[in-house]
């Protein structure tokens, strides 16, 4: 998962910049992202986009694990599973992630150098579980903000600034009866690729032993469910921010079709 470097940009010396990703997903921790949306990058992948994953910690320290090598090794092979292709892990703390500037500059950063379209990230908090998941939530809403503005290159090892197009959120909160809110719901047709998704998940022997064997009986029925709403036979939720819309209201209903937000205003 090494980058392809790019030709130097004009007036930035020899800065250069790897053959960007269509898709970013970021997490708090490895394993989020598999379990929240593995499914949809699988897809996405097969549908022939470049994809990529953030994972703002290492995860570590964690129960199960014997330490942080053995759980990016995971993380690799989850990546694998799922065919996406780069995985970045940012060097903040597990436990102790916090949305500060620092960690809002170092997403930013990899959001500039990757320029991605579309970005998924937490949209909520999840009760009972850690609490870096709303605090990744946070740092992504301010990193997607950070990549297109102008005059701070120097804040961002001068990458040049970046408009993210669009940005869905995703829950591990599986408990709730009450699902995300938003502006607009998609739920993404994983039946093909929900193999490859629980796949992904059971690369993480560290984070699910034979005590939480029972964690694919739930994914694959709550992707069931997601799936049942939509008429297909799995999914997976993402919601937007802003109200979705569409140019071709028959596809929209009837077929594959790309719906969007409606663009910012220029700076």
């Amino acid at each position: 998962m090494n980058p392809s470097p790019s030709p130097s940009l004009p007036g930035r010396g020899n800065l250069s910049l790897p053959e960007p990703l269509d898709v970013i997903a970021v997490g708090a921790h490895p394993d989020d992202v598999e379990i929240a949306c593995g499914g949809t990058l699988a897809r996405l992948v097969e549908q022939g986009f470049r994809v990529g994953i953030i994972d703002l910690t290492d995860g570590e320290p964690t129960p199960g694990s014997p330490g942080p090598e053995a759980r990016l090794a995971e993380a690799r092979a989850a990546a694998v599973e799922l065919g996406v292709h780069e995985r970045i892990t940012l060097k903040l703390s597990n436990r102790k992630l916090f949305d500060s500037y620092e960690a809002r500059v170092a997403l930013a950063i990899e959001f500039r150098r990757w320029r991605p379209r579309l970005v998924l990230g937490f949209g909520e908090k999840t009760p009972l579980a850690s609490p870096d998941h709303w605090q990744a939530m946070q740092i992504t809403d301010a990193g997607v903000f950070y990549a297109r503005l102008t005059k701070w290159d120097d804040q961002f090892e001068h990458l040049p600034p970046h408009r993210i197009d669009a940005q869905l959120y995703f829950t591990l909160a599986f408990y709730s009866a009450t699902p995300l809110a938003g502006a607009g719901h998609l739920i993404c047709d994983i039946s093909d690729t929900l193999e490859k998704k629980l796949a992904s998940v059971r690369c993480y022997a560290s984070q699910f032993p034979k005590e939480k064997r029972d964690v694919a009986a739930r994914i694959s029925a709550w992707a069931s469910h997601l799936g049942e709403i939509a008429g297909f036979q799995a999914g997976e939720l993402l919601v937007s921010p802003r109200t979705l819309g569409t140019r071709h209201l028959m596809g929209a209903l009837f077929g594959d079709v790309i719906v969007s937000p409606p663009s910012d205003a220029p700076l």
